[in-house]
């Protein structure tokens, strides 16, 4: 470099003393004629303002997609086209026109007549799909595409109008009409249009992780008008109540946040314009083992569970379906049919045989002997009365018998025995059966699906903690039972006969049609009727003092609860279904095994699917080292058992430890918790004024770590818990007095790490 610089320093003294050289020798040159002016260019055209279109958008809710009925042609003899809109959200959240669209897949079904005895009696027809093409048609710039397995196929060509950025037209220009055409179609019936967007991408490059899909747009061709399927007997709305909402997009368009197959296709209309009777058969395929029109294989679907227990599933379906366990119950079948009574109406084999896999109507066998000549003969039996759907699946059965088996307890006293250690407490509840007082001299066991259970009583802390321990049977601790009003007298240590106390009741009856009845079993020895809950609200006594002022149980108070029973029950219908012969249907009653004072856990270790097989070709589940829990305290169970941590059943962690079988975002936490509740308190600890939770004898762990530790079990998740201040698994305190958890510095609603945000389900 230094060579280079005097060189350049020595060519500019030469040139410098050549020039001077020069002297004044020579005459000045002239002046040269003045150049002829340019011709001013043509103005450029001005560009768009910034962010007055976008290209990328940040999530699947940022894009949208608008299509209108006169803007489509998929019937008839005219020429395929398609006009539609894009628009993405730019830096302001203002939406502006999408641009640069390069790859949409385009799906059109109509709903047809079926004018056979098989089926339902509309289907739905997907356009391309009968015209033999595949399930829907691409559009590109270029006219082609690559399809899934690689090979090129005919496309659509999609053209962005240059003077109208983030409009697009698709038209066909290859022989014949487009494949979404129905060159036969009826043009007064419903035609449904989605549209699947590809290629779309943050402002890094990422793909977006959800499908861009538009809201299916149901209109009549003939007229152009919207329309409304009168066919869809299962909402979008429905299906959120267990898979979450995926949230962001306009009012009224609810799509699904959480459904595994195909990476989510959203809303149930979009599942039918592949799942319809062109897809349907496979059931009786060994390899397959189901029927993949919509309304059957979602049934095999849900009941997959069940189906593969009874060794029912083949092929396919066992090995997709078999881990599928329906969180409510099957035969409820409003829990999904929730869009008017087609299912109770409209009777055919399809729909029943993807349940019932074990009924062959063509030799009658598990079918009474009966062999229909075809679904119009099913009518005959399942259209009305006792064997119609409605009815024989018992829908509303538990509702209906609610209350026919109460107990309203009047008083708690205390006696004094013989030992001075021991003292009796009586019971007393006035008592009815099917809206009448209980007849005296009644045997309770006979109406009794269990007799493991009966009244719940235990004692009360201050803060309306609960302790459990004061039990009675209404069969072997009953001292008398006349007029309707059963006394109920039982021993227990004096030194836990005062203070208060809190009196309920889990019993579960048998109930056919809106009566309890005496239960009977099959040959089997099963129990014919269906199982419900007695009602029992709680009662508060306090046997040291009257008069004192009432302690309620922490469970009971609507403002220490951040979960409520119906929210549980949007998902699995009633707590008596989810407890089985327990007979639960309140928090109250679930306190008193599931409380924070009551140490140890019959699920201690957490099993995992170790992705290996045994000889029966059953999964091997092994126990994750070094991860237990010693508490039955109903907050950290819930959260245990539908993250996976838990010894094995139907949700469960796989090899890689990832959650199995929960049907909703891990992260929803509305899903289960009331919309608003806040779970931290002005302290810092958790609303319900928990702040220790017993795990022996002597020892105590911190709520809120506990409680995430449920899904956060790697071991750095622990020592961020302990570096907080938090006491866990494996290092307790000796004393329930805690210090309060520092996690709502970070985690508390509203600040930029809360539980609002990280957690925030299905909105991205």
């Amino acid at each position: 470099m230094k060579k280079n610089n005097r060189s350049l320093l020595a060519m500019a003294l030469v040139c410098a003393m050549g020039l001077s050289a020069c002297g004044s020798d020579g005459e000045d040159g002239k002046d040269g004629a003045p150049g002829t002016p340019g011709t001013p260019g043509t103005p450029g055209t001005p560009g768009a303002p910034a962010g007055a279109t976008v290209d990328t958008v940040t999530t699947a809710a940022d894009f949208m997609l608008t299509l209108q009925p006169a803007d489509i042609v998929v019937v008839g003899a005219d020429d395929f086209t398609i006009k539609f809109t894009a628009t993405g959200k730019n830096s302001k959240g203002d939406d502006v026109p999408f641009t640069g669209l390069d790859k949409v897949a385009l799906y059109v079904t109509n709903l047809v007549a079926n004018d056979t005895d098989t089926g339902a009696p509309m289907l739905w027809s997907n356009n391309a799909l009968v015209n033999e093409f595949g399930s829907s048609m691409y559009c590109t710039p270029t006219g082609k595409a690559t399809a899934r397995g690689g090979a090129e196929v005919d496309a659509c060509t999609l053209v962005e109008d240059a003077e109208n950025p983030g409009t697009y037209m698709g038209s066909w220009e290859h022989d014949g009409n487009a494949p979404v055409v129905s060159a036969d179609g009826d043009p007064n019936s419903l035609f449904r249009v989605m549209v699947r967007t590809y290629n779309i991408t943050d402002a890094t490059g990422v793909g977006i992780g959800d499908k861009l899909l538009s809201t299916p747009l149901d209109f009549t061709p003939a007229t152009g008008e919207l329309a409304v399927s009168t066919k869809d007997s299962v909402s979008n709305a429905a299906c959120i109540q267990c898979h979450s909402e995926l949230t962001g997009y306009g009012e009224g368009d609810m799509r699904i946040a959480n459904i595994g197959a195909h990476h989510n296709y959203q809303k149930v209309e979009n599942c039918i314009t592949c799942h319809n009777p062109a897809y349907a058969g496979g059931q009786d395929d060994p390899e397959k083992g189901f029927n993949a029109n919509w309304n059957a294989m979602i049934h095999t679907i849900h009941a997959g569970g069940v189906l593969a227990e009874d060794g029912l599933l083949v092929g396919d379906a066992l090995d997709e379906f078999a881990g599928v366990h329906f969180p409510a119950e099957l035969s409820e079948c409003t829990t999904c049919h929730d869009n008017g009574t087609q299912w109770n109406d409209n009777i055919y084999a399809e729909a029943c045989l993807s349940c019932h896999m074990n009924v062959d109507l063509a030799t009658g066998e598990n079918h009474r002997g009966i062999i229909p000549g075809s679904d119009a003969a099913c009518s005959g039996c399942h259209g009305a009365g006792s064997l119609s759907p409605m009815v024989a699946h018992n829908v509303g059965g538990r509702d209906k018998v609610s209350d026919a088996f109460a107990f309203d307890f009047t008083s708690a006293v205390v006696t004094a025995t013989a030992d001075p250690a021991v003292s009796t407490l009586t019971v007393m509840a006035n008592v009815t059966l099917n809206g009448a007082a209980v007849a005296d001299g009644t045997d309770f066991s006979e109406y009794m699906t269990s007799t493991r259970r009966g009244l719940l009583i235990g004692n009360l802390d201050a803060d309306g903690t609960p302790t459990r321990g004061l039990g009675m049977s209404v069969i072997s601790d009953v001292v008398s039972l006349s007029g309707g009003v059963l006394t109920v007298a039982k021993d227990f240590d004096a030194t836990r006969l005062m203070g208060p106390i809190y009196v309920t009741a889990e019993v579960q009856v048998c109930a056919e049609g809106d009566m309890v009845v005496k239960c009977t079993t099959n040959t089997d020895g099963d129990i014919e009727q269906l199982g419900v809950a007695n009602s029992a609200p709680i009662k508060y006594f306090n046997l040291s003092d009257p008069t004192a002022a009432t302690v309620i149980a922490r469970m009971d108070d609507p403002d220490r609860v951040t979960v409520s029973e119906a929210q549980c029950n949007t998902c699995h219908g009633n707590l008596t279904h989810v407890k089985g012969t327990h007979g639960a249907t309140e928090f109250t009653q679930c306190m008193d095994c599931h409380n924070n004072t009551w140490y140890g856990s019959f699920h201690g270790d957490v099993a995992y699917d170790t992705g290996e097989v045994d000889a029966d070709g059953d999964p091997i589940f092994a126990n994750v080292p070094g991860l237990t829990f010693s508490n039955r305290d109903l907050v950290t169970v819930a959260h245990r058992f539908h993250s996976g941590s838990w010894d094995g059943g139907g949700i469960y962690f796989d090899k890689n430890m990832e959650t199995v079988g929960y049907p909703a975002l891990a992260t929803d936490c509305q899903a289960c918790h009331k919309e608003g509740a806040k779970l931290f308190a002005a302290d810092g600890g958790l609303t319900s004024g928990k702040r220790a939770i017993k795990v022996s004898a002597t020892e105590y762990i911190s709520p809120i770590a506990e409680s995430c530790r449920s899904c956060h079990i790697q071991g750095s998740a622990l020592a961020h818990f302990e570096s907080n201040g938090s006491y866990v698994e494996g290092s307790p305190a000796t004393t329930a007095d805690l210090p309060v958890e520092s996690c709502a510095t970070c985690h508390a609603e509203g600040k930029t790490y809360g539980v609002d945000k990280v957690h925030m389900g299905g909105g991205h």
